[in-house]
């Protein structure tokens, strides 16, 4: 215990002279005559302070004043003990003592056992106290390190998602003779009409999170095109009622696709790709496929997805057509040539429209470059 001290602080001579006496083998003792000189050595001392003694009555700066000024010094008296020293046995000067943060009140006449027992009492509490605060920073710094590294760890993950998804759906568009340009369109379309709706119908359930897996999703609606003959997937003209058949089953078969890769992606994701790829053609009346839901019996994440996709397939070329001016491809929707959509999609669609028909305009524009390269 040598190496630790207690300050005492009072203007009286011979009161610091009986306290040391008590503590003299214990501890190093340190004086000060004021709460001036007391302040100048809490701060040169402060690591290796056990307690303070206090007196309240002092010249230049009284103990209340050195309580106040040590809670302004970033809580100092939350870190050391200190024991007011007081003939005062009122308890209002217990009150104040208290009330400005002492942990306790020895009273004059000094009786040598019950300071030795009431400093060291305090000494251990605080000691216990700090030690509790200083595991908990410990703890908290272990933790901190652990929850970045888990970050880290579910950003290579999502990173992996996306690849995985990217590249598989890449792979559909070329086969389908569409540009990589079609799948950022569609992403860029989901994510702008995801971010109206969050901002607009909180009870639709989206948030930053939830969003960004059912943009990244969105990439695989129609994977199942995989399985669609190059007779029908590229056919300039009308589909028969049999073609349109074997078209419609590209959202069943786009599933057995995605479960394949379920034991490499993200639980969240596999369970997002499925839904959006299954009922991205669904509709609202319930006149779509291939399970004919109705309103909102379609997750919010097939339905952005399904609005994106009917949107991109009109201000687009195709081997079928060619694309629509972006003002008629937008009438179209909104009359229900396109199937019907939510009210809400539809609020939703108008307001995002300035931003889509941006997009557009700066993929069709990036793909003419590239073109002409």
């Amino acid at each position: 215990m040598a190496d630790r001290s207690i300050l005492i602080v009072d203007d009286n001579e011979i009161n610091r002279g009986i306290l040391g006496e008590i503590f003299k083998d214990k501890y190093n003792i340190l004086e000060a005559e004021n709460g001036v000189e007391a302040i100048k050595m809490m701060e040169q001392n402060e690591g290796k302070l056990a307690a303070v003694l206090l007196d309240i009555v002092m010249p230049e700066m009284d103990g209340y004043a050195v309580l106040e000024e040590m809670e302004k010094r970033d809580n100092l008296n939350d870190r050391i003990p200190v024991l007011m020293i007081t003939a005062d046995t009122s308890t209002e000067a217990e009150r104040n003592s208290y009330q400005k943060g002492a942990s306790d009140v020895i009273h004059k006449p000094f009786d040598p056992v019950i300071v030795d027992r009431r400093v060291a009492r305090n000494v251990e509490l605080f000691d216990h106290k700090n030690h509790l605060e200083d595991k908990v920073d410990d703890q908290t710094r272990v933790l901190k390190k652990q929850f970045m590294y888990l970050k880290k760890q579910e950003e290579k993950l999502r990173d992996s998602n996306e690849k995985v998804i990217d590249t598989i759906a890449t792979i559909v568009e070329f086969r389908n003779m569409e540009s990589g340009y079609h799948l950022k369109r569609i992403k860029g379309f989901v994510r702008i009409l995801a971010l109206t709706a969050m901002n607009n119908y909180p009870e639709l359930g989206l948030n930053a999170q939830n969003i960004e897996v059912i943009t990244q999703a969105s990439a695989m609606h129609d994977i199942g095109k995989i399985s669609v003959p190059d007779s029908i997937l590229l056919k300039p003209g009308r589909l028969t009622n049999e073609e349109f058949e074997v078209m419609k089953s590209h959202t069943t078969r786009g599933c057995e696709v995605i479960e394949m890769l379920k034991d490499i992606q993200d639980k969240e994701y596999y369970d997002m790709c499925l839904d959006i790829c299954r009922h991205h053609h669904e509709r609202y009346d319930g006149r779509g496929y291939p399970d004919g839901l109705k309103g909102e019996e379609n997750s919010i994440g097939a339905q952005l997805t399904a609005l994106a996709d009917v949107y991109d397939a009109l201000v687009s070329d195709r081997v079928y057509k060619s694309a629509y001016p972006l003002d008629r491809a937008y009438e179209m929707i909104k009359d229900g040539e396109c199937g019907v959509f939510s009210e809400k999609l539809m609020a939703c669609f108008e307001f995002a429209r300035p931003d889509m028909e941006k997009l557009v305009a700066e993929t069709k524009a990036a793909e003419k470059a590239e073109k002409e390269e």
